[in-house]
């Protein structure tokens, strides 16, 4: 079995929510609440949930953009939680970030050879014509042509401008890629060509990728596990062939069941969610998803939240549910 590349314990992040004049904290944002999560060395593993769900800020602290409020984060068995300045640099060289946003994610002011090999450069890996040489290698990778390095931003289209991202995260071969949201404001067709890209890459490369997204018909296609988000928690854990047969919390099956469908006359059983999703600020008590959830019971829904628990099937399979995981589940199911 793999080594684990990432382990994550009990990590926490809140954003303070500050009002008047002389700017006071009045609340606090539960973005992340309590997450543990093991990543292995040369999986893929994709991370799902709503948007808010605190999926791209889980994607920040563990490339060290955000600073967690509490917990702790193990990268190749060394704690990174608070590692800054220039003790950090080995670790950039080692994790990279592909961001969302594909326009904004690169200077309109630089060119895309010199974006691309701005890592190199930062990090004092090569001389410069070793240095150009290995950007012309990169977009040919990502299928793209050497002349593209004089061009700017703005002459390429979205899907091009993606692939320029991936260009620049994986120029200093790292172990650890966090993909996030990487496909979400790109047409369905080229959708299709940067996750094939992806997963060609992930295996050529032996990267390690953790894969955010809030469509599980896309993480379908390049994750080997699936952790479902909802709220800041993990809510259910598993291999992707046994989260999209047999889905155990109702979050989960009520995100399944949205998938479109190419076939009008296919009959559907979809789980429509009543209510809106809670706040961060103001969650409600036990677990999170109680007040929408179809199966909750009052007086152990709303009293405790639950951990990621074993499935009756193995501990191959987890989910945060007193009615479909752990001991209680037998007993309690409906």
């Amino acid at each position: 079995m793999a080594e684990n590349l990432v382990e994550i314990r009990d990590l926490v992040k809140e954003f303070p929510v500050k009002a008047g004049l002389v700017q006071r904290q009045v609340a606090t944002v539960n973005a992340v609440a309590g997450v543990n999560l093991d990543i292995k060395k040369g999986e893929s593993i994709g991370l799902v949930g709503e948007s808010g769900c605190g999926k791209t800020t889980l994607g920040r602290m563990l490339v060290r953009l955000l600073e967690p409020s509490s917990g702790t984060i193990t990268f190749d068995g060394e704690n990174i939680t608070h590692v800054k300045g220039n003790d950090l640099k080995p670790f950039r060289r080692r994790v990279q970030i592909i961001f969302q946003d594909p326009y904004g994610s690169l200077d309109p002011r630089t060119q895309v050879g010199a974006a691309i090999s701005e890592g190199l450069r930062l990090h004092g890996i090569a001389e410069k014509d070793e240095r150009h040489e290995r950007v012309t290698e990169m977009l040919e990778i990502v299928g793209m042509r050497a002349a593209h390095a004089g061009r700017y931003p703005h002459e390429f289209s979205g899907g091009q401008r993606q692939r320029i991202g991936i260009a620049r995260a994986l120029i200093l071969k790292p172990d650890l890629v966090v993909a996030d949201e990487p496909v979400s404001a790109l047409d369905v067709s080229v959708q299709a060509q940067v996750l094939n890209l992806l997963r060609e890459l992930q295996k050529d490369l032996s990267l390690t990728l953790l894969f955010v997204a809030h469509n599980l018909a896309v993480v379908e296609h390049i994750s080997d596990r699936v952790a479902v988000m909802y709220l800041g928690r993990i809510v259910e854990l598993t291999d992707r062939d046994t989260l999209y047969r047999d889905p155990l919390h109702p979050y989960t099956q009520a995100l399944l069941s949205a998938i479109p469908i190419p076939d009008p006359d296919r009959p559907r059983d979809r789980t429509i969610l009543q209510g809106e999703i809670p706040s961060p600020i103001n969650p409600p008590p036990g677990c999170h998803f109680q007040p929408r959830c179809p199966i909750a019971q009052d007086g152990l829904c709303d009293i405790e939240a639950p951990s990621l628990m074993d499935s009756p099937g193995g501990s191959h399979h987890q989910a945060a549910c007193w009615l479909r995981a752990g001991d209680r589940a037998t007993a309690s199911q409906p």
